[in-house]
């Protein structure tokens, strides 16, 4: 028992340091960004428009890697993944289940084309650089889905050693850091609307902490793009994992089951659940339970939990961890990451006004 708990009795309140730290951290994101904007009206300089997320990932960065984590904050900190997952799900208020469906059955075959492109170029990279076939696979998984989900889901099916997933999850996260600082860059040099915006960063950016942001980082708009796509993606990472699963099961690996029950079971285990509390929410407000008003109030909430989320992201980001895992998975992932973006773009150029 911790001495939060002993003391209280409440094992809640052992969250609450860190809750705090991810709020200040937040808030201090927004006040930098509005700072730095009153500075340039105030003097006539033309500065640049830093948005909020990238001012939290940043702070929380720093803070992580030159200051350090107290275990006392570690508990709340670590809870950014449940705030992420509750935006997204708030989010959904402003979908009608029509217009999602069209998003989704527009992005589901781009996304099968990266998916194929990312696997190929990911498994023949890792050769080329020494990887093992399951590191690779691995990278491959996490960057063609959802990044450390993904992962994490892959470890158990493929029967990988914690080394090789720590070696992923490391490659995935620096690269999500990548596409979050500039992405935005590019898609303001190209001109990209806020569709086309969230369209790429939702094909292309790996894990969905990142994917949000990056989203966030371009307009509010180019976020809800960005999240749709990234749940289609996400909703495709049971059977993806089943597939590989079955591979490497004929391959020594830990076995997967044949019947069709237990295949289901499987894909049902790995599937990402707030997917559907996404769905369901934006199934009320087609059917109109939600007024304006609650949508808006829906819409507030959600940027609160991504505020707690987008601080956690840098708070949770460890630079040593990447330097233990050395430059070759890096390497792979980061080719991978350069075709699959590249890819993507050109497919959201190309099609992007079958949307209109």
């Amino acid at each position: 028992m911790s001495t939060t708990e002993s003391r209280t009795g409440v094992p809640v309140l052992r969250y609450l340091p860190g809750l705090l730290l991810l709020a200040a951290v937040g808030i201090l994101g927004t006040f930098a960004q509005n700072g730095l904007r009153s500075v340039g009206k105030a003097t006539g300089v033309a500065l640049p428009d830093i948005e909020y997320v990238l001012w939290a990932i940043l702070i929380g960065l720093l803070i992580r890697n030159v200051i350090g984590l107290p275990a006392l904050f570690r508990p709340g900190v670590a809870s950014y993944e449940f705030w992420l997952k509750t935006g997204i799900v708030l989010l959904g208020a402003r979908f009608v289940l029509g217009d999602l469906a069209k998003l989704g059955g527009f992005s589901l075959g781009i996304i099968l084309i990266d998916m194929a492109v990312a696997t190929v170029v990911i498994l023949l990279v890792g050769k080329a650089f020494g990887l093992g076939g399951k590191l690779s696979t691995l990278l491959a998984i996490g960057t063609s889905i959802c990044g450390v989900s993904a992962i994490i889901a892959g470890r158990g099916a493929i029967d990988a050693d914690d080394e090789d997933s720590g070696y992923a999850i490391a490659a995935i996260l620096a690269l999500g850091a990548v596409a979050l600082f500039s992405f935005p860059a590019i898609g303001h040099l190209l001109h990209l609307s806020d569709t086309q915006f969230g369209l790429w960063a939702g094909l292309a950016v790996d894990n969905t902490a990142e994917t949000t942001a990056t989203g966030a980082a371009y307009s509010a708009q180019a976020q809800q793009v960005a999240v749709a796509v990234k749940n289609t993606r996400n909703a495709l990472i049971g059977l993806v994992v089943l597939g590989y699963a079955a591979y490497w099961s004929t391959r020594g690996g830990r076995s997967v089951a044949t019947t069709l029950g237990g295949r289901a079971a499987f894909v049902w285990r790995t599937f990402p659940k707030f997917v559907l509390g996404f769905i369901a929410v934006s199934a009320l407000a087609t059917a109109g339970v939600f007024a304006k008003a609650d949508v808006t109030s829906l819409g507030n909430l959600s940027k609160w939990a991504f505020l707690l989320c987008f601080a956690g992201v840098g708070l949770n980001f460890d630079l040593r961890e990447l330097a233990r895992a050395g430059l070759r998975p890096l390497i792979v992932a980061a080719l991978g990451l350069v075709v699959v973006a590249g890819c993507s773009l050109g497919l959201v150029l190309l099609t992007s006004g079958l949307l209109t």
